[in-house]
């Protein structure tokens, strides 16, 4: 993995620790507004990939009766590769920072008006998360706790689709997310279940 390139996110590592405990121990500063502001982190990611692609991205919010939310895109899934050893290796989106834009003070904001962190900090600030990777070469799942990895990839059967979803549970306070899904790239609607 050490000749991979790392763009977004450093191959080398799958989770990082420490990056992780910083943010839980931080949640007001890395997730201001709560829960909105992990919702329009999410959904970042769909809208740079819609916009790579030159194309409208479609993403859907659902919000669960259980409180967890779920995002799901159509994009062409989280980067995914196979190792020399031929181990499937999935780029460390969940529990690693986000090398354009943890550290840096000029990051984009989003629309809430917070600058943008990365996903690490959707997940290190869920009780669970559960990352669903539809690509052209297999679709796998994968359990996150606190941004900690509690699962393997597993495989899962591929629908015909690609895409990713991102299902949380979060104890930070909710906000309607209708007014902040302003996004140059991406069609957004929100479901309620229940």
């Amino acid at each position: 993995m050490t000749q991979w390139i790392n763009t977004t996110h450093d191959w080398a590592a799958s989770v990082d620790r420490d990056h992780l405990g910083a943010i839980r121990a931080d949640a007001e500063r890395y997730a201001p507004g709560g829960v909105l502001h992990l919702v329009l982190e999410v959904l970042a990611y769909a809208d740079d990939e819609a916009e790579s692609a030159a194309q409208r991205g479609q993403c859907t919010v659902t919000l669960h009766e259980d409180g967890s939310i779920s995002i799901a895109d159509n994009g062409r899934g989280t980067d995914t590769r196979v190792d020399e050893h031929g181990n499937v290796v999935k780029k460390p989106v969940m529990a690693t920072k986000d090398l354009r834009f943890f550290d840096d003070p000029a990051a984009p904001m989003l629309p809430d008006g917070h600058p943008r962190r990365g996903m690490s900090v959707v997940a290190a600030l869920s009780d669970w998360l559960i990352h669903t990777n539809r690509r052209t070469n297999g679709s796998w799942t994968q359990r996150y706790e606190h941004g900690i990895p509690v699962t393997d990839l597993e495989p899962v059967a591929s629908d015909g689709t690609t895409g990713t979803t991102v299902h949380f549970l979060s104890d930070l306070p909710y906000a309607d997310v209708a007014p902040y899904l302003g996004f140059s790239h991406l069609d957004v609607g929100v479901v309620r279940l229940g």
